[in-house]
């Protein structure tokens, strides 16, 4: 993948003639004892920078600072961003883009609390500017949350902030950077209220300790498994949209 920070400016055209430009979106935020502050920044930098090359997009800087929600703000060493603030700070990113002639962005998240503010600054330039396309991406839906028993997790979906499906992932970018202790405690699941999609939000979720899930099932292999997996389906939607011209 074009690196768009690394271009030289005699060199500009190698950049505008990208065919889609990607803003990895992170977060500095904690996941818990067992996992680094940067959990966010690592997986939109690292599933960035595997999107097929052929494809022809460019990526952009990782946007490391973000907004945080009121369940993990609370812990010692999240560093939120208002709301606001980092809307009006991805629309300069994304218009200063489309001033380089490049039509298509996509936003490649780690953070969930980037899905809300990515839509709507979509649909702000999109508004100002006819021909832009924003395709929105969280890498964690791009793996079946059925897939669970082919990973490897055992009684687990292994989902949730902090557990075992996203620790594991980052062990596939980082492996020196995720240590779960055998004294780490372990959260099980909340039985979900309908089978069909709904968002709750809460200050203080059940099982939760700034992060939830059966973490001691955090593994590389698991790590290696999911982002090969996410990797397949992310190149696959990322080629439709762009012929879907």
């Amino acid at each position: 993948m074009l690196k768009a920070s690394d271009i030289h400016g005699r060199y500009l055209e190698e950049l505008e003639q990208a065919t889609f430009a990607v803003i990895p979106l992170g977060s500095f935020e904690y996941h818990g004892p067992h996992s680094p502050l940067g959990t966010d920044i690592v997986l939109a930098d690292g599933f960035s920078h595997v999107i097929d090359p052929a494809l022809g997009g460019a990526v952009f800087p990782t946007v490391p600072y973000t907004a945080c929600p009121g369940k993990t703000n609370k812990y010692k060493g999240t560093i939120p961003i208002r709301p606001s603030i980092i809307q009006e700070y991805l629309i300069d990113i994304s218009m200063g883009i489309v001033g380089l002639g490049i039509k298509k962005i996509l936003l490649l998240n780690a953070h969930d609390g980037n899905m809300g503010v990515s839509r709507t600054v979509a649909e702000y330039v999109t508004g100002k500017h006819t021909g832009v396309s924003f395709l929105l991406i969280n890498w964690w839906q791009m793996v079946n949350t059925n897939a669970a028993d082919d990973i490897g997790f055992k009684g687990t979906k292994g989902r949730g902030h902090g557990g075992p499906f996203e620790m594991s992932a980052v062990k596939a970018f980082r492996p020196d950077l995720v240590h779960v202790k055998a004294d780490d405690k372990e959260w099980k699941e909340d039985r979900p209220l309908s089978s069909y999609p709904y968002t709750l939000v809460e200050g203080t979720p059940n099982a939760w300790d700034g992060y939830t899930g059966l973490i001691q099932q955090t593994s590389y292999e698991k790590g290696k498994k999911i982002v090969e997996m996410a990797t397949a389906n992310m190149n696959e939607l990322i080629k439709s949209w762009i012929k879907n011209e």
